[in-house]
């Protein structure tokens, strides 16, 4: 780390569409802010527009929801097809209550509603598609936006884009935000990285009084994302994109696992199976 470390909102982009480059657009905003990238910079960008920019939505007049999907939508609170289609995305059910639905993606994330979601999103995200309903909170016609397919590939697609673009190596992170199952409010978190270290392994290290850490690892992905999550905001803000300066955080191609390495596998997980949970798993 260096003495100073900034962290830049990426302003005004447009509205991402499906086939968009994402990468052009972020890089040609934050040359209209008169920063030029540098190596080792690393730019934090939030899921919805990867997603959007990888077409991953759906369309609620599509689905037709399974007996699954109708037993669990009234408990859950949530229109059928919406729980149809985070099913789809799901590969377990993990929890199951009034105004709750917790799963597991098939990227290994555990998240409420497998992170299908309809904020920010445009009603019509594809020029060439139907007009929506007036009232497109309800609408017959909503559209619901999934979480890329791999976001680690979406990163280095990204980092390889922002490359030829300025021709220096930066570092890329896609995040959301999650909410957590013992502290109130959402927080930003590490989906996919590129070029950057995300988990921290210190244990050996020394602390101030020479004890030697014994079981420290540091979320360094996660707490990116939070940082970056707090200026890109969640309503209005259209600041989907954050310029981070001052981290030596890059890491070797070779050893680049992304986000991954910070998904704690279901053996180590001693919360994931409340009490009364039976019901809904797969």
């Amino acid at each position: 780390m260096t003495g100073k470390v900034v962290f830049e909102p990426i302003n005004r982009l447009p509205m991402i569409r499906p086939g968009d480059d994402l990468a052009a657009l972020v890089y040609a905003r934050l040359q209209d802010q008169g920063e030029t990238l540098q190596a080792g910079d690393i730019i934090a960008i939030a899921q919805k527009v990867v997603s959007k920019s990888e077409g991953q939505l759906v369309n609620l007049a599509d689905i037709v929801p399974s007996e699954r999907a109708l037993q669990i939508a009234p408990i859950a609170g949530k229109d059928p097809r919406h729980i149809e289609v985070i099913l789809r995305e799901s590969r377990e059910v993990i929890w199951v209550s009034p105004g709750i639905f917790v799963v597991e993606t098939h990227h290994g994330y555990v998240c409420a509603n497998a992170g299908v979601d309809r904020s920010n999103i445009a009603q019509n995200p594809d020029p060439a598609l139907t007009a929506p309903e007036n009232n497109p909170q309800h609408s017959e016609n909503e559209w619901l936006c999934l979480l890329p397919k791999d976001a680690n590939a979406s990163a280095r697609n990204l980092r390889q884009r922002f490359k030829e673009l300025s021709g220096v190596e930066v570092g890329i992170l896609i995040n959301d935000t999650h909410g957590r199952p013992f502290r109130m409010g959402g927080i930003g978190t590490a989906l996919g990285s590129a070029g950057l270290e995300t988990l921290r392994d210190q244990r050996g290290d020394s602390d101030l009084y020479g004890y030697r850490l014994q079981a420290t690892l540091t979320a360094v992905g996660d707490e990116l994302a939070a940082a970056s999550s707090l200026i890109m905001g969640q309503a209005s803000e259209a600041t989907p994109a954050v310029l981070i300066r001052g981290l030596a955080m890059q890491v070797p191609e070779e050893k680049d696992r992304g986000a991954e390495v910070l998904i704690r596998p279901a053996g180590k997980d001693v919360f994931r199976y409340p009490p009364g949970s039976e019901k809904w798993r797969n």
